[in-house]
């Protein structure tokens, strides 16, 4: 029978979104990923209530694959109910991709654009269809791979949970085999990075650990411009026993505390920002040995002893006192020296206080345009380049609208790069994830 041998699951904001609206599950042998959409953080509630719905796993059900679509029904419901009760979560929904390790089968549930892999004999196999615009274009022939990867509406999606009171949830089982590894992920990661990328970073870590930092690292070094979630886990082959434990993963046996999901206290499941390393806590460097971090010694005194050596002081260097000048003419000359160096001196404090106030400046206002991918997005600065390609702006955040779903009028007067406050830039974009602006 198979289990699961070793496993990874990690989770990042990635570099232009300010919140995490991804969710996810990693207690072997059930695996599942959710992306949330919406304005005002329901993206985040919506993924958590899909992940919830799965918590308590799939009991003794004879059929996994069934089981797994009632539940991501079960969640359909119950996003929907909520969305439509709290009027500023309208509209909000999910993708949804699970996994079950069965003792000869693995079964997939899919709804959205998260994506499943399997890594076979050093090939990676794409094990779900995205329900979105793009790829429905592509499988059409409509559409070619590379007008795909920049068209302005791939992110939009046509299959979700919450949007609609029933949706269609794809399944699938397949025969499983030891040395199988899976991968699950959110868009994030596979929107950044190509799948010829992906079989290539995990064919090159054989710890599921170091595979997924490098995934969710090459996501971010692409440009990070979703939220990006990776969960790895690999299959091995095991006699049957008679013991109550037969069957269980081996990550399960060896760590209990460890397994859950994300903001459970599982160490597997990390939240990052940033560029911090999933699993790594503080992400703070400790200080070498004896040292306390601010370059002085582990609080040795006189005393103390290094390996049973007691320490012993240095000797102290005396400097022989400096004679008087003989006369007041030296100390004039040096006095003249300071005079000339304190006018430069007052210069450059003068240059950075300026150079200061004008980074505060610019930090206190925003205005709204389109990234590269053609979506609506707050950036805090002004739109201006200096020479040297040097932007005066940097993104601060993402929307999930597209530029070319506004009526032109309104394209024109949102999108005209007028200098705004924080809150009315805010308030802006939550109006126009909520549809409240035509």
């Amino acid at each position: 029978m198979l289990r699961v041998a070793e496993q990874y699951a990690g989770t990042d904001t990635g570099r232009q979104r300010r919140a995490n609206e991804d969710s996810l599950l990693a207690r072997a042998p059930l695996f599942v990923v959710a992306d949330g959409m919406g304005g005002a953080q329901a993206g985040e509630v919506a993924s958590r209530i899909a992940v919830d719905a799965f918590q308590h796993g799939l009991g003794d059900a004879p059929e996994p694959a069934v089981a797994m679509a009632t539940l991501a029904l079960l969640a359909n419901s119950r996003i929907h109910e909520r969305s439509h009760s709290h009027p500023e979560q309208a509209g909000m929904g999910t993708t949804l991709t699970a996994i079950y390790v069965g003792e000869e089968e693995v079964s997939i549930a899919h709804v959205g654009d998260s994506r499943a892999y399997c890594l076979r004999d050093g090939e990676l196999q794409r094990l779900t269809d995205d329900h979105s615009l793009v790829d429905e274009l592509l499988r059409q022939g409509r559409l070619t791979p590379e007008e795909a990867v920049e068209h302005p509406q791939r992110s939009v999606i046509t299959r979700a949970l919450g949007p609609e009171g029933t949706v269609e949830v794809d399944t699938r089982s397949f025969r499983a085999r030891a040395g199988d590894v899976y991968l699950l992920c959110s868009d994030g990661l596979t929107t950044m990075v190509p799948e010829d990328r992906l079989a290539a970073v995990l064919l090159s870590h054989p710890r599921l650990r170091d595979a997924g930092e490098a995934l969710i690292a090459a996501a971010n070094e692409a440009g990070g411009r979703d939220n990006i979630t990776v969960v790895l886990l690999r299959l091995e082959e095991v006699q049957v026993a008679g013991s109550a434990r037969a069957g269980r993963s081996a990550v399960e046996e060896a760590d209990e505390p460890e397994k859950g999901s994300a903001g459970d206290g599982d160490r597997h499941t990390t939240t990052r920002t940033g560029s911090a390393r999933a699993g790594s806590g503080t992400g703070m460097t400790p200080a070498g040995p004896g040292v306390d971090g601010l370059g002085r010694g582990a609080g040795l005194g006189d005393q103390d002893t290094i390996a049973g050596v007691p320490a012993v002081a240095a000797p102290v260097k005396r400097r022989r006192p400096r004679r008087p000048y003989a006369s007041g003419k030296p100390k004039s000359r040096r006095r003249a020296r300071l005079r000339r160096a304190a006018v430069p001196a007052a210069v450059l404090v003068v240059l950075a206080l300026l150079g200061s106030a004008a980074y505060v400046a610019l930090q206190s206002v925003y205005f709204i345009g389109t990234n590269s991918r053609g979506l609506v997005t707050v950036f805090r600065g002004v739109p201006y380049r200096l020479p040297g390609n040097l932007a005066l702006y940097s993104s601060d955040f993402v929307s999930g609208v597209s530029a070319s779903t506004l009526a032109p009028q309104r394209r024109r007067t949102l999108l005209d790069h007028s200098l705004r406050s924080e809150g009315d830039a805010a308030a802006l974009i939550r109006s126009l994830e909520l549809g409240q602006l035509e």
